[in-house]
């Protein structure tokens, strides 16, 4: 690790949070961080990117896939990176003191995206719908 600075503003010094920490479906073995209570399901990499910018941290994006993940999709794919601590060593933000603290924030503001309560409502109106489709057509039969 000789590469790394000691400089905590530089990209590579930024945390590394992978969608696995925080997912409660997944188990210890498989990656998870933090009590699957306070996990939310199957996060994705832009989930924490868009709940961390908005909380005001400095964040990126990488395409890189968790060692741990068996599934190859796209889905699964991506590393998000936070910058915590400035160029002097102070923390950017006083509630972001360590990787468990933006894991916890990210596990608790996920599930009120816009995103994730739109679906919710989405998925339960079109399956109505298609039941009522299927019997029609065994009625027909």
């Amino acid at each position: 690790m000789a590469h790394l600075t000691t400089n905590p503003a530089d990209k590579e010094r930024f945390l590394c949070i992978y969608p696995s920490y925080i997912n409660s479906k997944k188990t210890l073995a498989e990656g998870r961080r933090i009590a699957a209570e306070k996990g939310v399901e199957n996060p994705s990499c832009t989930e924490i990117r868009d709940v961390l910018v908005a909380a005001g941290l400095n964040v990126l994006v990488e395409n890189k896939m968790y060692p741990r993940e068996w599934n190859r999709d796209v889905q699964f794919r991506g590393r998000v990176r936070i910058q915590i601590k400035l160029e002097d060593g102070s923390l950017c933000q006083d509630k972001f003191s360590s990787r468990k603290d933006v894991m916890f924030y990210a596990a608790e503001m996920i599930p009120k995206l816009k995103s994730r309560t739109q679906k919710s409502g989405g998925a339960e109106a079109g399956s109505q719908p298609g039941d009522g489709g299927k019997k029609g057509k065994k009625k027909k039969k």
